[in-house]
């Protein structure tokens, strides 16, 4: 009898090795990995997310008939020798993992490899498509995936006559705070609170509270909850963030994608058809199949296309984390704090707050980017190193010198100012780049623009605030307050 070793995220029956298995003649195995888990601080969350999903498939697997042989090893080695040794499968076999790491382990371990189909686009497909594109745009990708899956698709043209429908989706928090249903909760059962007290004790936030599925049926109630209730709302203020709602219209779906409990093509699917119902505007419908068809899947690529991102430093950013980072002090910067409280509090804070508050911060103060990617990747429900090598050292820190984004994503406070309510009420102003009251972001902002002058100012994405950087009468003491910040955060005090 063979077996097929199904990796914590990759929990769908549907895909790879397992989508062919019959119980007859193929057995199951899954290992937990004791140094996967203790190797880096994970949140609780996160951990406990993987560890209940994996022993629910296991049981779902079970259920229909496949012997599971489900271990709790020290390391993945272990797993396999112990399984080799005890049931002789006659060959195992996995999906391709998604994870270099994890992928190179399982070829040296002599498993043979089955060609993964848990996203959109092959890393095969996406080289062939690198190879024939002039750069590699987010925009061509996008529009590449949309023709040849079909999606959103009126025969040869883009649904709604336009591609792109980013610039209806860029409001401001609406004034009333929105109308947007809380996530649909759970009640957490007898075996999640005994698996919490077998999660390691370097793990680090709060506990689970029942906010996020286990299991590929409370996955896919997320699903339908998000198309019939959230995703009308979503395109407009996708952007948007408010300290008294965490979620707003976002999906939550991003931990279910990342694990397999969902795949991107039925979730596209679904929301395709609330848009051919007439249940959701074109404007929220592609915005959502941009993120998962298009965002999504560049960054996958991109992962297998650029390994070298792992490394990058372009900006040669040297700092370490900020005390207020690491839960070691608190900050006064109310839009950081709140992000950093959602990331305790629930291990997700949505895309914007990661860049444009977390990642727009990290950026001006000058951290290492290897160490926010690992920072990110420890704390965060849907964090993977697939997703946070592009997104971090690519797209949010610009670590990669410009290959995915044609500019730094920093802003200084009136951005935040703009699209939350953050400041309302915090001690700091955004209008100013000076004094004790100033927005440490403004001052930064400023203070990253010059400091790499000689790298960004011929950046015509930049000509502008170059322009205005060269007219500031007091950028002496701009920099100045920015070098203040610096020492404040550093000590904790600010």
């Amino acid at each position: 009898m063979r077996t097929v070793w199904v990796m914590g995220d990759q929990l769908n029956r549907s895909i790879g090795a397992l989508a062919e298995a019959d119980p007859s003649d193929t057995r199951v195995l899954l290992v937990e990995s004791k140094s996967m888990l203790t190797g880096r601080r994970y949140h609780r969350q996160r951990l406990h997310l993987v560890l209940s999903a994996m022993r629910r498939f296991a049981g779902d697997l079970e259920d229909a008939g496949f012997d599971v042989d489900y271990r709790q090893s020290r390391n993945f080695a272990a797993g396999l020798d112990a399984h080799r040794t005890s049931r002789k499968p006659s060959e195992v076999v996995a999906t391709e993992p998604n994870s270099r790491t994890v992928r190179a382990l399982l070829a040296r371990l002599g498993v043979t490899l089955v060609r993964s189909d848990q996203f959109l686009c092959h890393p095969h497909e996406f080289r062939e498509w690198a190879d024939d594109a002039r750069g590699l745009k987010l925009e061509n990708f996008y529009r590449w995936q949309r023709r040849r899956l079909g999606l959103l698709m009126d025969d040869n043209q883009p649904a709604g006559g336009r591609w792109n429908f980013d610039h209806d989706n860029r409001e401001p928090p609406p004034a009333d705070g929105g109308d947007w249903s809380n996530p649909v909760s759970s009640e957490l059962t007898a075996d999640d609170r005994a698996l919490v007290d077998e999660l390691p004790a370097t793990a680090i936030g709060n506990g689970p509270i029942g906010i996020w599925a286990t299991s590929r049926r409370g996955a896919l109630a997320r699903l339908r909850h998000f198309v019939d209730r959230v995703l009308p709302g979503f395109g407009p203020h996708e952007d948007a963030m408010l300290e008294g709602n965490w979620h707003l219209a976002h999906s939550l779906l991003s931990p279910y994608l990342n694990l397999g409990l969902l795949l991107p093509g039925e979730v596209c699917e679904a929301v395709e058809a609330a848009y051919r119902n007439r249940d959701v505007p074109i404007n929220s419908a592609e915005g959502m199949i941009r993120q998962v068809a298009g965002w999504r899947e560049y960054v996958w690529g991109i992962y297998w296309h650029w390994p070298e991102l792992e490394r990058a430093n372009a900006l040669d950013h040297r700092r370490k984390l900020p005390p207020f980072f690491t839960g070691d002090a608190r900050t006064e910067m109310r839009c950081l704090q709140t992000a950093l409280d959602g990331l305790d509090e629930r291990a997700y804070v949505h895309h914007i707050q990661r860049l444009m508050v977390l990642s727009n911060f990290a950026n001006l103060y000058g951290i290492r980017p290897a160490a926010v990617k690992t920072w990110m990747r420890e704390r965060y429900i849907d964090g993977a190193d697939w997703v946070m090598e592009p997104n971090v050292m690519g797209m949010a820190l610009w670590a990669d010198g410009g290959r995915m984004a044609t500019k730094p994503y920093v802003s200084g406070g009136a951005y935040i100012r703009k699209m939350s309510d953050y400041c309302k009420g915090c001690r700091f102003e955004p209008a100013k780049r000076t004094g004790d009251t100033a927005c440490p972001f403004s001052s930064l902002y400023w203070d990253f623009l010059a400091r790499h002058r000689d790298q960004l100012a011929d950046n015509h994405r930049l000509a502008r605030q170059y322009s205005t950087l060269g007219k500031l009468k007091d950028l002496d003491q701009t920099r100045a307050r920015a070098h203040s910040v610096v020492r404040q955060v550093r000590a904790g005090k600010l």
